[in-house]
């Protein structure tokens, strides 16, 4: 009886060090292929935002699509032309795609 214990008391020491291997596995296959994409992302959208110039044609968050007529760094704010005469007023941050460079991947494809 004893010896029916004592080899399942190791037996269940081996299990805990296959279930800690096998979930830092999971863990570094999950930062691989989500995490570290996403934020590779997250990255060249802030990048764009950033490098938002006077002239440039984008789509916001919201699916409108304009002309940048005036950045104010200092706010946050872009000036969008989405017709003829009409400027809005939008969060820089709710700009992420180049129309013109999205137009070329697209005839890419």
């Amino acid at each position: 009886m004893n010896t029916t214990m004592f080899l399942a008391a190791q037996q269940q020491g081996g299990g805990s060090m296959q279930f800690l291997i096998m979930m830092v596995v999971i863990f570094a296959i999950m930062y691989f292929f989500m995490i570290r994409p996403q934020q590779k992302k997250q990255k060249e959208i802030r990048n764009f935002q950033n490098s938002l110039q006077e002239g440039s044609k984008v789509v916001t968050g919201g699916g409108i699509y304009g002309t940048i007529k005036k950045v104010d760094i200092a706010t946050g704010k872009i000036e969008l032309e989405i017709a003829k005469g009409v400027v809005i007023t939008v969060d820089k941050g709710s700009v992420f795609a180049d129309v013109a460079a999205s137009a070329t991947v697209s005839k890419e494809k």
